[in-house]
């Protein structure tokens, strides 16, 4: 339904109970259907329970508010079947299997097998083909492999897969793309999102690594203590082209990050003898809020969409 109503769902990654409000928030005021999502990394980290029960409690705040929203716990950027299987036992109601670093036909045999496990059990799959450059959680590279849209069509058909992560110029991390000062930035491979839209008109494309790294909260972070020397992020003008041509899904977690720091680096500096955690995470929660809100209703296009999800 993203396709056809010309909209993107958003997918924002989380690291703690702040930014799940914040997104949870964010959905219910502008009516977006959405998506929380979390490495296995933050999951270990937060405590496989509490992830369940943190999602549970958004669920049940939407309906406290009179506003249930269509709603996935996803698992981003999952490395093993076993990894898939526990976030499906637990809950989950869609996972990503991401074999985009192995060679094609070990990509599939595992991606298929992630597939066959999960729909037996009402569980979406996204897999991934092509490879983004910079770092996501554990995982480094250094180039972009762009995603060949005739083995984006036979990997699809080989593997049963819901959705399909590509490759074209976004990256993981602070430094996206890296232009000399005053130079543009070169736009993203438009082209590979218009044939694959032609292969496969109306098949779910994500977009991985698309968040802007807005000058607004590194000049926050920088200006109270920060060091964030090299940022430069996706320009959003480009990311709505994405989402007008084929894109259907955009995960956004760096800006999460950066505003949420950003934030509290300005309500600490402003208030030195606060200690009470309340005081600057109130503070980022808001910040992250209002991000969330702008990627909603300027970038993924969501916004009043919860009907049609």
């Amino acid at each position: 339904m993203a396709h056809a109503g010309g909209y993107a769902v958003p997918a924002f990654n989380f690291v703690c109970l702040e930014q799940m409000l914040a997104i949870v928030e964010a959905a219910m005021e502008t009516r977006s259907p959405f998506i929380l999502q979390c490495s296995a990394n933050v999951r270990a980290y937060i405590g496989r329970a509490m992830v369940r029960r943190m999602a549970q409690g958004c669920v049940e705040t939407m309906k406290a508010h009179g506003r249930p929203l269509p709603m996935a716990l996803h698992l981003d950027h999952g490395t093993s079947a076993e990894q898939c299987a526990s976030c499906i036992e637990d809950g989950f109601s869609s996972v990503m299997i991401d074999g985009s670093a192995l060679p094609f036909e070990k990509n599939i045999e595992l991606t298929a097998r992630v597939v066959e496990h999960a729909h037996r059990h009402g569980v979406s799959v996204e897999g991934e083909l092509g490879v983004l450059s910079g770092t996501e959680e554990d995982h480094t590279a250094a180039e972009s492999k762009y995603t060949d849209p005739e083995r984006a069509m036979e990997f699809i058909a080989m593997t049963g897969v819901d959705s399909l992560a590509v490759s074209i110029g976004t990256s993981h991390g602070i430094v996206k793309i890296k232009t000399r000062k005053g130079e543009p930035v070169p736009p993203l491979r438009f082209d590979i999102l218009e044939a694959m839209g032609q292969l496969m008109p109306g098949f779910p494309i994500v977009l991985h690594g698309a968040s802007a790294l807005l000058s607004e909260y590194v000049d926050t972070l920088n200006r109270f203590g920060g060091a964030l020397v090299e940022a430069q992020g996706i320009p959003e003008e480009m990311v709505i082209r994405a989402v007008k041509s084929a894109v259907c899904k955009v995960n956004i977690a760096s800006d999460g990050w950066l505003a949420m720091t950003a934030a509290v680096r300005k309500a600490l500096a402003e208030n030195p003898a606060a200690i009470d955690p309340r005081t600057y995470l109130a503070a980022a929660r808001r910040e992250m809020k209002d991000l969330y809100v702008r990627k909603i209703t300027r970038v993924m296009g969501s916004a009043g969409k919860a009907g049609a999800a």
